[in-house]
């Protein structure tokens, strides 16, 4: 009995024990072999439209917004994956803690987590978050943004620094004074070590079960369409091994040309440096394409016929073939460009908005959209129309229907159809003066193509064409790094652009209302003589605005094209801060300064007073060349011969004339020295015959001085 009380009261004093213990102090230092344990690290999440905002509510998240196509995110890959393992293997607790059997994981301890978005696949969620290059690391505490990591993406210390800072704010004292870091392996390691993290998961069909009214929004197709999923498809799944196919003569009207599937097929030859530097990313397309978009592709040294019959002149060409309609593409061979591409022309279609608060769901997502207005009139050869004007959109806006009462007085719509293209929410309106008019493709694709940019449209390589060539463009060079001042610039070069714009606008509204009402005061001067012929001429006179130079709106990435800017028009942004310049790129020339000679500040006032001050009088400010002055010499030479065809003609042959009788009288002068030398050259070495039958001097011969008869 009495061991037995002595054995219960040693058990009650281990309790006790136990469970009183002292605290135990901070790691002084955490090492990187201690992130070597034996735990199994899960593959880093990829969040997605779906699953963000649900996964991100609640706790810390640490997310990486990346491309796959960028060399940057690729190279920092190696060191992001790194920094996860090691914290999600370390633990905060130290050998003495009160569980050191099994301690408490650091994202139990922290609440904190990491995470990556494919801005490639899930570009309108990364705008969403502002995304303005790759990679971009943010901090998120219960789904807001809290801070974002400015430094070297490739430098472990500067993130582990960032995330340091952060959690010893979540639990003070908690983190040691120093830590070793490990070392990422090599990009080769790494690709080695992680072979899924070059590819992206392939993309499968699933079935789409039938909405009903009960459990799905009219519009939730439409909304969905914007995941980059696998479409639902009533015929074979496209594209279904994810590789491209090799089309021939016999197989390429059956599969291509007559099915209603879409096609993005690539003409090339073996031979082309250009179309084998492409073939890796073309195989990726193919890749990223499965189960969305066929891929093929033909070879022209084998199928000539085919090639020629395709219009094929240059190698590669790339064509996109759907419903017997094709288009050619014309932007960059990179991957991403090239599935960006294709996934919009996978997408490409015209959609149905059913009510105003879908429509607004859609307008956060698209800075330009055109909508046709239809009601009960509309007849079949409108939408077919319609429907052949969907390919050119390809690549620059969404083209969508309604019959909604509500958008059509929201938009003020008194005629259908009717179609309008909203930028920024302001509507611009085809103009369609008789049925033919919205039946008229290619009317409407050319009106199309003046407004499918945004009214401040971001410079990119492959739309630097479009916005600079014939005009006169208001470029932001803008440094996006600096958020604030980022944001304030741009939009005051849209309110800029919006007044330019509506003052355009009414004053064309005003002219053209001053030709009209000059059009009917001849009508009826000639009525008043009752003059027939000249009625029926005053009536037929056209109302024509005169062309004016248009003048554009634009911005550029002035850290991202860092070196152009700097060549082109010696800005750094990084130094000189934001930067509004007025360039004209046909006559390479630029104004960066006022007419008092400072720097054009962004402010919308400011913009538009140098803009007059351009457009009225070029001359009044001194212009900038965007080029060397050899160039420039060759570019005033040739714009004054195209000014001045005539003149530059006459021009040359003086110069001609003046040259040949210049030539002719030298020759005599150098005959008169040796009478008779063209007759009786000198027999002993004599002249050389030259170019002129006997200019000694200059393509002779040195012989001797010859005797003569």
């Amino acid at each position: 009995m009495r061991w037995s009380f002595l054995l219960l009261l040693s058990l009650n004093s281990g309790l006790l024990a136990s469970a009183t213990p002292a605290p135990a102090p901070a790691p002084a230092k955490i090492q990187a072999r201690d992130a070597a344990a034996d735990t199994t690290v899960p593959e880093l999440r990829e969040l997605t439209p779906d699953n963000f905002d649900t996964t991100v509510k609640k706790g810390y998240w640490f997310i990486k917004h990346y491309s796959p196509y960028c060399r940057h995110c690729v190279v920092a890959g190696p060191v992001w994956q790194t920094l996860y393992e090691f914290y999600l293997k370390s633990s905060p607790a130290s050998p003495s803690s009160p569980h050191p059997n099994s301690p408490p994981s650091f994202t139990d301890t922290y609440d904190w987590h990491f995470a990556n978005v494919d801005c490639a696949a899930h570009g309108d969620l990364c705008s969403e978050h502002n995304v303005q290059a790759y990679p971009m690391f943010g901090l998120y505490k219960d789904g807001k943004e809290i801070d974002r990591f400015k430094g070297a993406k490739n430098s472990m210390s500067l993130l582990s620094e960032f995330m340091e800072k952060h959690l010893e704010e979540i639990k003070a004292g908690s983190r040691p004074a120093s830590i070793e870091l490990p070392t990422a392996p090599s990009l080769e390691e790494y690709q080695k070590l992680h072979p899924t993290s070059s590819k992206k998961p392939r993309h499968k069909q699933t079935p789409t079960p039938t909405p009903t009214p009960e459990a799905a929004p009219p519009l939730a197709a439409e909304v969905a369409a914007k995941k980059p999923a696998a479409p639902a498809t009533k015929g074979p799944l496209p594209n279904p091994n994810g590789k491209s196919f090799a089309l021939t003569a016999a197989d390429f009207q059956r599969k291509v040309l007559d099915s209603s599937a879409g096609w993005f097929v690539k003409f090339y030859a073996p031979w082309c440096s250009h179309c084998q530097a492409m073939a890796p990313a073309w195989n990726t397309l193919s890749y990223e394409m499965q189960g969305i978009l066929n891929v093929g592709e033909v070879n022209c040294e084998i199928e000539r016929r085919l090639c020629k019959d395709a219009g094929v002149q240059a190698y590669p060409t790339i064509i996109f073939f759907q419903d017997g309609e094709r288009i050619e593409y014309k932007g960059l061979r990179g991957v991403g460009d090239l599935v960006a591409w294709a996934r919009q022309a996978a997408d490409a279609g015209i959609k149905e908005i059913g009510d105003a608060a879908d429509f607004e769901v859609i307008q956060k997502t698209h800075e330009v959209i055109f909508l046709y207005f239809y009601d009960h009139a509309t007849v079949s050869e409108d939408f077919e129309a319609l429907g052949r004007v969907t390919m050119p959109l390809i690549g620059h806006a969404p083209l969508y229907k309604t019959n909604s009462d509500h958008l059509a007085r929201k938009y003020r719509i008194t005629t259908w159809p009717q179609l309008v293209v909203l930028r920024d929410d302001t509507p611009s309106y085809y103009p369609a003066l008789s049925p033919a008019d919205i039946r008229d493709t290619n009317k409407i694709v050319d009106w199309m193509r003046t407004v499918w940019l945004p009214t401040v449209p971001e410079l990119t390589a492959t739309n630097s064409h479009e916005i600079m060539n014939g005009k006169t463009v208001v470029l932001g060079i803008l440094d996006g790094t600096k958020e604030a001042e980022f944001a304030a610039a741009k939009a005051e070069l849209k309110a800029a652009a919006k007044i330019w714009i509506d003052d355009k606008q009414k004053d064309e509204r005003t002219e053209r209302q001053e030709l009209r009402d000059r059009k009917q005061h001849k009508i009826d001067e000639a009525e008043d003589r009752g003059d027939e012929r000249a009625v029926r001429n005053a009536k037929g006179l056209p109302i024509i605005l005169p062309r004016r130079k248009e003048i554009g709106f634009a911005w550029v990435d002035g850290i991202f094209w860092e070196r152009w800017v700097k060549q082109t028009y010696n800005i750094d942004v990084t130094e000189m801060g934001n930067r509004i310049i007025i360039n004209e790129e046909d006559k390479k020339q630029f104004w960066d300064v006022n007419v008092d000679g400072e720097t054009i500040p962004a402010s919308r006032t400011a913009i538009l007073d140098v803009v007059k001050d351009v457009v009225k009088n070029p001359h009044k400010m001194k212009a900038k060349s965007t080029v060397g002055a050899i160039e420039r010499a060759f570019r005033s030479a040739k714009d004054s011969g195209t000014s001045h065809p005539v003149l530059t003609i006459f021009l040359i042959v003086a110069c001609l004339g003046v040259a040949y009788y210049w030539r002719k009288g030298k020759g005599r002068k150098t005959y008169s020295h040796h009478a008779g030398l063209a007759l009786n050259p000198g027999k002993e070495g004599g002249w050389g015959q030259g170019w002129f039958g006997g200019e000694k001097e200059i393509f002779g011969s040195t012989g001797g001085g010859g005797k003569y008869d």
